[in-house]
């Protein structure tokens, strides 16, 4: 079985600063206000599925942050909530990552490869025919929304379609006719997180940074359609990518120390950048998060020069997303939601803004007396593969929704216990 052993020097400290806030207090649940929550539809990606530690998997699907907004919105009227649940037989879905030591702060992350849902060696998922309501599709974006032929080519997505369907029906096509009176809509983070995550480098359609102006007129039909009937709902507003240990656990300075640790004449981290230039690498370059375990840093080309130790021997452009490739994404994102918070005011629609929260997840808050930050494996928010969320950074997250539902709509949606979730599970 393979394992990945990350360097204990390149995970974020243990300690963090946490800055006060509010605790978040439950209220009785007594009205729905103007809101109809009889039958509520999750429109989304990843984080919508539930998708955690690098997969898909059952023990996710079950915490995913629309299923815990359903159970809440039941004591307001909301009625039954389905979602595409691998069977019990098949329950580590995609397979996904486990923490399996950590030993002098260093983890072994290994494989989950058993009871998987797979149906051929291809990697298709065993399908789904029942009613769904968490619509939410690992790796959607806005702009393959539209796209029929990415129905054949997402095996989340095509484990939903009929045999007839795949290829020819999109996921805007799919999510049509859903008879639903109030919807949730948190998508287009992968028409950034896709660029982010490739460091900047663009190979296909799933990695390349979404137009602004198709964004804006893609994401307007999503809307237009969810509320044809006059249905309300949430929108949910694209994170930072920086606010994610993706890009904030493995830094210039800990490769640096880790490298003087050997040899204390190594001076600087050298980067290629998007633009094919080397440089010394800086505190504003983001190196991501899968460098800990490429087996790369320090080893020796052929010439014996180390790698990103020596200006001949630079770390790849796309491992790294430069201060450049930083300051476009954070362009295209804030354009994104300034798109998302413009469609929703003119809907009259509730605006979670989980830009803003998630930024002070970055820095550290305290909830119903737990601390909560962003930290790799400690932080408590996110999964083992730095993007996605932790059963408590679901429960977190659905209370920023909640809070909005209830702020725009005047209904007593009680709020989640987050202490009953717990974050990264650690080795017995």
């Amino acid at each position: 079985m393979k394992k990945y052993i990350f360097n204990s020097l390149a995970i974020a400290a243990m300690l963090f600063a946490v800055s006060c806030k509010p605790e978040i207090e439950a209220t009785a649940g007594t009205s729905a206000g103007q809101a109809n929550f009889s039958k509520y539809i999750a429109v989304g990606n990843s984080l919508t599925a539930g998708f955690a530690d690098g997969g898909l998997y059952l023990e996710g699907q079950k915490v995913a942050y629309p299923n815990l907004i359903a159970a809440k919105m039941a004591t307001v009227g909301g009625g039954a909530f389905t979602s595409p649940f691998f069977t019990d037989a098949q329950a580590n879905g995609s397979g996904y990552l486990s923490l399996t030591a950590l030993v002098n702060g260093t983890p072994t992350l290994t494989p989950v490869t058993t009871n998987l849902a797979l149906r051929d060696a291809t990697g298709k998922l065993t399908k789904y025919t029942g009613e769904v309501q968490n619509l939410g599709i690992p790796g959607m974006r806005v702009d393959l929304a539209f796209a029929a032929p990415f129905g054949a080519a997402n095996p989340y997505l095509e484990r939903l379609l009929t045999d007839t369907q795949v290829g020819s029906v999109s996921y805007f096509q799919f999510i049509q006719a859903r008879n639903h009176t109030f919807f949730s809509l948190w998508l287009g983070n992968n028409d950034a997180l896709g660029y982010a995550t490739n460091g900047g480098v663009t190979t296909d359609a799933t990695n390349v940074l979404t137009d602004k102006s198709t964004f804006a007129l893609l994401y307007s039909n999503l809307v237009n359609s969810l509320t044809a009937s006059g249905q309300k709902g949430v929108v949910a507003t694209i994170p930072d990518v920086t606010s994610i240990p993706y890009f904030n656990t493995v830094t210039v300075a800990a490769l640096l120390n880790a490298a003087k640790a050997i040899n204390p004449a190594a001076a600087a981290i050298y980067i290629q950048t998007g633009a094919g230039t080397v440089r010394t690498a800086t505190v504003e370059d983001l190196i991501r998060l899968p460098f800990q375990s490429a087996g790369l840093f320090g080893v020796a080309n052929s010439a014996g020069l180390p790698y990103g130790l020596h200006p001949l021997n630079p770390i790849a452009n796309n491992w790294v997303l430069d201060k450049d490739e930083v300051a476009r994404v954070k362009d295209y994102v804030l354009s994104y939601n300034s798109t998302i918070k413009s469609l929703a005011d003119s809907k009259s629609l509730a605006i979670a803004d989980t830009y803003s929260y998630l930024n002070q997840v970055k820095t550290g808050i305290v909830l119903q007396g737990v601390s909560i930050n962003s930290s790799f494996i400690t932080g408590g928010a996110f999964s083992l593969d730095g993007v996605h969320l932790t059963p408590r950074g679901n429960a977190v997250i659905a209370n920023v929704f909640i809070d909005a539902i209830n702020g725009k709509y005047g209904s007593n949606i009680p709020v989640i216990d987050i202490t009953q979730y717990g974050g990264v599970k650690f080795p017995n």
